[in-house]
């Protein structure tokens, strides 16, 4: 059964594309997005779930034409993912076939979507899920993190890493030798890398204490320096990281 997510910024074609979709008998769920970003955050989640997760997502069928990051924008976007889902685009608008077919789309369908239509492109979908071949899933390195740079999967040592830095749902990975953004919450990391000497300063900022150089105190603020980067260090942590430090230079 196919898991479908719809994008369409204009609620009654959302609506009516939903509503086709759930009549198929390929498809096992559909859901809906309003906009890109929206449809980014639920196929984030689809991706941290995993191929056979419970949040996956097969294929997501994709208006061109909305505020903000467009669908052509978005598509750019997942194909750069390591395991993106199939891009059908429902669009009102002929003239972007070519550049859809260049970003590698399934199917191109014009509006207003007629059934046996939409039920062509479910079917090309089905058949692409089902022959794609299979994707070996590989233990995490703990020493390393993941980081997409232009469609090319480069790793990161965690060592190198002098602080984190939030944005949303994604995370800001600070080396010195520069920043890579990740689709992982900054919470998911501090979980993960606590017990390698990352600490919480701020509801912002996650730092490595390896890499912190000093500890300023002035007229009751309290601050890092990390790497040459001056960091604010929030009141109700300030204390557990002043106990950590000093342990740290003690031990």
């Amino acid at each position: 059964m196919l898991r479908a997510l719809a994008v369409d910024d204009e609620q009654p074609s959302l609506e009516e594309l939903l509503y086709l979709l759930n009549a198929d008998p390929r498809v096992g769920s559909a859901e809906g997005a309003s906009d890109a970003t929206e449809a980014l955050r639920r196929i984030n989640r689809a991706l941290e779930s995993g191929p056979g997760g419970p949040e996956a997502i097969d294929v997501v069928f994709l208006d061109i034409h909305m505020p903000g990051l467009d669908g052509l924008d978005l598509a750019r976007l997942l194909g750069g993912f390591a395991q993106p889902p199939l891009v059908v685009f429902v669009t009102a608008h002929e003239g972007f076939a070519v550049q859809a077919f260049d970003l590698k789309a399934v199917d191109y369908v014009l509006k207003p979507v007629r059934r046996e239509r939409l039920a062509e492109a479910v079917r090309r979908a089905v058949q692409l899920r089902d022959t794609a071949p299979l994707i070996p899933v590989h233990e995490p390195d703990p020493d390393h993190i993941s980081v997409e740079l232009g469609g090319v999967t480069r790793f990161v040592a965690v060592e190198d890493i002098t602080h984190v830095e939030a944005h949303g749902d994604y995370a800001r990975l600070h080396t010195a030798q520069g920043s890579h953004l990740v689709r992982i919450p900054l919470s998911t990391l501090e979980e993960r890398w606590r017990s390698r000497g990352f600490v919480r300063i701020h509801r912002r900022h996650l730092v490595a204490l390896r890499h912190i150089g000093e500890l300023r105190l002035d007229a009751g603020t309290v601050s890092v320096l990390v790497d040459s980067v001056e960091l604010q260090v929030s009141r109700r942590h300030a204390r557990q990281l002043r106990d950590l430090l000093l342990r740290r230079t003690t031990s």
